[in-house]
């Protein structure tokens, strides 16, 4: 039974840490530290230092591993393995080399498409019909590494972040628990990624969730929700404050961008840089979220008007 040492923190990861509780002995989880949450600002530990801590499985938390003894800690434990999933830190070669047979990553796109920290979300706002998971054997680049095995999924026109996550984050314990004891036998040979088709999956930062009439067509940013949902959301501004734009759909009618070509219950029609954006369900800033009919119950928003997006 192989000895591993798991790495992860969200959700996402907790599947996969299970699927190595199947396989082999779990005999360390190193997961980020421990993070004050909600408005009292307590401490809250990650979902794998939850599941570990209930498998009664030594928990690591390292504030930082680079140019640390970290190594040599985790040397203790005498890994076969590392998996990898959906840590949060990028892992220098010591820690990397600890392990006899390396460390393997589960990313949640079909690499090289989608190398960084939000592929899911870059998937969705990108269009594409179909992702996957790699298991992979990592290296000191940013998802580089060669690949053992790989699984898709498509991507349907209601998918959101959230709905994707939960979908691949089960594929990817099923790769790990196909894959992972064959690779340890030498039977599944890590094969290097083409040099083609190289995408970059950046960190989501709350600007990406701005709704920008101008810049974007209406099918963009109707993914750009989907794919921005549940963090950080869609947004615009009214009236100098911050609306988050809960659901749309797409509309077919052309106009200058930023123009309402129309308001009412079924909802506000809003031009784009083609094609337009019906807002059906809005929140705004301390506000409960509503219908269009509910919004524009107390704001006074007329076609041919520009309210959306402005300072």
């Amino acid at each position: 039974m192989p000895r591993i040492v798991f790495m992860g923190t969200p959700d996402f990861a907790v599947a996969s840490l299970n699927a190595c509780f199947k396989l082999g002995d779990v005999v360390a989880v190193v997961t980020q530290t421990d993070k004050p949450k909600g408005r009292g600002q307590e401490l809250s530990i990650s979902p794998v230092k939850a599941r570990a801590l209930e498998r009664g499985v030594p928990v690591l938390q390292p504030p930082k591993i680079r140019n640390t003894p970290f190594a040599s800690e985790l040397s203790a434990y005498k890994p076969d393995v590392a998996v990898v999933a959906a840590y949060g830190k990028i892992l220098p070669k010591d820690v990397l080399d600890v392990p006899a047979h390396g460390s393997l990553n589960v990313h949640g796109s079909l690499l090289p498409r989608f190398r960084g920290a939000a592929p899911i979300q870059w998937a969705i706002a990108s269009g594409d019909e179909k992702t996957g998971v790699c298991l992979m054997k990592m290296d000191e680049g940013m998802d580089t590494g060669p690949v053992i095995a790989r699984a898709e999924t498509p991507i349907g026109p209601a998918d959101t972040s959230a709905t994707l996550y939960e979908r691949l984050a089960a594929l990817g314990a099923k790769l790990l628990e196909e894959n992972l004891l064959p690779y340890l036998e030498g039977k599944r040979p890590p094969v290097p990624q083409p040099s083609e088709g190289v995408v970059m999956a950046p960190m989501i930062k709350k600007e990406d969730g701005r709704l920008d009439f101008a810049q974007r067509t209406a099918a963009e940013l109707e993914r750009r929700l989907r794919a921005f949902t549940p963090w950080p959301g869609a947004w615009t501004t009214f009236a100098g404050q911050v609306v988050k734009v809960l659901a749309v759909r797409v509309g077919a009618k052309q106009g200058k961008p930023g123009e309402v070509l129309s308001a009412g219950k079924d909802g506000i029609e809003v031009a784009c840089r083609e094609g337009s954006l019906v807002l059906l369900s809005l929140q705004p800033e301390g506000k409960r979220p509503m219908d269009a009919a509910g919004f524009l119950g107390s704001r006074k928003v007329e076609a041919g008007s520009a309210p959306f997006g402005a300072a």
